[in-house]
């Protein structure tokens, strides 16, 4: 018999940090004190802007937003992210998201974090909650240094569900014996694609949506 799938969103579901503060802990924290103050004050200016990027597409959120890492080393990157982990997603873990995911693996199905995030960023909290697989995005680099392109397929919106669908063909899984976590509208049709949606610390307009279809709705900000 197959393995059903758990798929989880990251931010604002498992934790309170998103791809904004992921970014600025290395735009920060990057060797070289004049071009780390660049960076960061760069980020400081344009959130305003991603903001309403983000309300317009996720997709085109990520494919602006990602050409910031441009020119960031891939070795410093890859060797600093345990150290972005620890001081900034590691704190902002909700305390009953390991619960949760624990939960599901008890039940016998097969974990898996799907983020619009960096593959080396979530490295290690994919490791803390010990999941099966990963869906995220990955970056292009040349010679070492990040181009600010990501590599297809772009996780995000559509994509992400068709991400998730080649998963459960790998696993030969239906769909509607999976699971899906999310805690935005943005992730809809991720929510729409299995058998058993559920909305965690929705914003608005889903949890009225998840109210209105008998959707489980959870709230793992007060969980002690």
């Amino acid at each position: 018999m197959s393995i059903p799938l758990a798929f989880f969103d990251l931010d604002g579901t498992l934790v309170a940090s998103n791809v904004v503060t992921q970014y600025a802990w290395f735009a920060r924290n990057q060797p070289g004190r004049l071009g780390a103050l660049w960076r960061f004050s760069t980020l400081l200016l344009r959130v305003p802007y991603l903001i309403g990027l983000d309300l317009y597409s996720r997709t085109r959120f990520n494919e602006v937003f990602y050409r910031d890492y441009r020119g960031m080393r891939r070795d410093w990157l890859e060797s600093n992210a345990g150290a972005m982990f620890a001081a900034v997603m590691r704190p902002a873990i909700f305390d009953g998201s390991k619960a949760l995911v624990e939960s599901d693996r008890a039940r016998g199905f097969r974990t898996v974090l799907v983020t619009g995030s960096l593959d080396f960023a979530i490295a290690p909290i994919a490791r803390h909650f010990n999941f099966d697989e990963v869906i995220c995005n990955r970056l292009v680099f040349e010679d070492g240094l990040a181009t600010g392109r990501l590599q297809p397929p772009l996780i995000a919106e559509q994509l992400k569900v068709e991400a998730m669908l080649r998963l459960c063909r790998k696993y030969n899984v239906e769909t509607v014996h999976c699971k899906a976590y999310s805690d935005s509208i943005s992730d809809l049709p991720m929510l729409e694609s299995v058998g058993q949606p559920a909305a965690v610390n929705p914003d608005r307009r889903l949890r009225r949506l998840a109210v209105e279809r008998g959707w489980p709705v959870l709230n793992l900000k007060d969980s002690t």
